[in-house]
C-alpha cells in the first residue's frame, strides 16, 4: 500500500528553527472529489517566511497549527484529477506542504495550483519566475519605483529574491551595490550578477563600506535582513529615498527582539518613506512579472543560482540551511 509520507509541525520554534520542532509520520494517500486533483509533490520551495508561519501569532497567512502538515510551495506533478483543466502528468505549481501527496484545487490555498509554462523547468518555476522572482520584480519596481541613475542597494544581494531585484536595478540603468556574505556569494554578485559593487559583512564595516561605494547615498534600497544592516543602511539615504521592505531576516529567529534601528528620524530628515510588502497581493498582476522575467532570463539579462538538496529525510535540516547561511542561491530539495 503506498503511504504518504509527511512532516509535521510539532513545537513552536523558541530560537533557531531546526528538525527537532518538526515529526515524521505516515498516512494513507488522501482520496478527491469532483473539482479537485491529487498530486505527488517533486520539488519543495524553502523560504524565509516559513519561519513566521510557525510562530503563533497572527500575520498575512494563518500560523500552521501544531500536528499539522508544514507549509511549503511545490512543484507538483498530477496523478489523480476530478477537474477539466488538469490530467494526470501535468506538472503544476501549488502549496504542496512537505508530505508526498496533496489534494489541490484551483482558486483554494495561498498559491491556487497553476500549470507550468512551457519549457520551464521545476528549478526555474520556483526560484526566478516563482514567488522569489516575483517579489523582486513587483517590489522593486512597484514599491522602490527606481530611475535611471538612482543607487540601489540592496541586503541579502545573493538570495533568491536579492540577487534578482539588483539585476533588475541594473537593467533599468541604476548603480547597485550589493550586502552578501563570504567571498563566494560577493564574487558571484559582481562577477555574474553584474553588481556595481558588493560589501561582505562577514569581514567588513557595512556603514563604512556603504559610505564608500555610495559616495551620493543612496536612492533605493531593497532590504531582506533588517537589523543592524537596515540601521547601517539608514545612515546613508539620499533625499526622498525608498526603503523596500522586503524581509527581516536578522530576526526571524532571535528570542528576543533586537532593538530597532535608532536612526530611524533619517527618513524624516530626508523625507524618506519605508514601505512593506505582501507578494501574495500582486497575485493578480504575476504574468506581468513572468513574463519579463522569462525574457532576461533567456536573453541572458538575468542570471540565478539554485541550491537543490535531495531526500524527504532531508527536508526539516534544509529549513535550517536558510538561517545559517549555508545556501547558495534559491534554496530547494527534490524529493526522491
Amino acid at each position: 500500500m503506498t503511504i504518504n509520507r509527511q512532516w509535521l509541525l510539532a513545537a513552536r520554534p523558541h530560537g533557531m528553527v531546526g528538525p527537532a520542532n518538526f515529526e515524521y509520520r505516515e498516512a494513507p494517500v488522501p482520496t478527491i472529489s469532483d473539482g479537485q486533483i491529487l498530486v505527488k509533490n517533486r520539488y519543495l520551495s524553502f523560504d524565509p517566511t516559513q519561519r513566521n508561519w510557525m510562530v503563533d501569532k497572527p500575520g498575512y497567512l494563518p500560523p500552521v497549527a501544531l500536528g499539522e502538515v508544514m507549509r511549503a510551495g511545490s512543484v507538483s506533478e498530477v496523478v489523480e484529477s476530478k477537474h477539466p483543466d488538469f490530467a494526470a502528468g501535468d506538472l503544476v505549481q501549488t502549496t504542496g506542504c512537505w508530505q508526498d501527496y496533496t489534494v489541490v484545487a484551483p482558486g483554494q490555498g495561498p498559491m491556487g495550483v497553476n500549470k507550468l509554462p512551457p519549457g520551464v523547468s521545476p528549478e526555474m518555476m520556483l526560484s526566478v519566475l516563482g514567488i522569489t522572482g516575483m517579489t523582486a520584480y513587483f517590489g522593486l519596481l512597484d514599491i522602490g519605483q527606481p530611475k535611471a541613475g538612482d543607487t540601489v542597494l540592496v541586503s541579502g544581494a545573493a538570495g533568491a529574491t536579492g540577487s534578482v531585484a539588483g539585476q533588475i536595478a541594473k537593467l533599468k540603468g541604476c548603480h547597485v551595490i550589493g550586502i552578501a556574505g563570504g567571498e563566494q556569494k560577493c564574487q558571484w554578485l559582481t562577477d555574474r550578477a553584474g553588481f556595481d559593487g558588493v560589501i561582505d559583512y562577514k569581514s567588513e564595516n557595512v556603514s563604512d563600506r556603504i559610505g564608500a561605494l555610495c559616495p551620493d547615498k543612496w536612492d533605493v534600497f531593497f532590504d531582506n535582513v533588517g537589523g543592524s544592516i537596515l540601521e547601517a543602511a539608514l545612515n546613508h539615504l539620499n533625499l526622498y529615498s525608498r526603503v523596500v521592505m522586503c524581509g527581516g531576516i536578522a530576526n526571524y529567529n532571535n528570542i528576543d527582539p533586537a532593538p530597532g534601528p535608532n536612526n530611524l528620524m533619517n527618513l524624516v530628515t530626508n523625507r524618506g518613506r519605508m514601505q512593506g510588502f505582501i507578494i501574495l497581493d500582486y497575485l493578480p498582476r504575476a504574468m506581468e512579472a513572468i513574463e519579463a522575467l522569462v525574457g532576461w532570463v533567456a536573453s541572458g539579462d538575468i542570471v540565478y543560482e539554485v541550491d537543490i538538496q535531495e531526500g524527504f529525510e532531508n527536508i526539516p535540516s534544509t529549513l535550517s540551511r536558510l538561517y545559517t547561511g549555508a545556501n547558495f542561491g534559491k534554496q530547494l530539495l527534490k524529493i526522491d
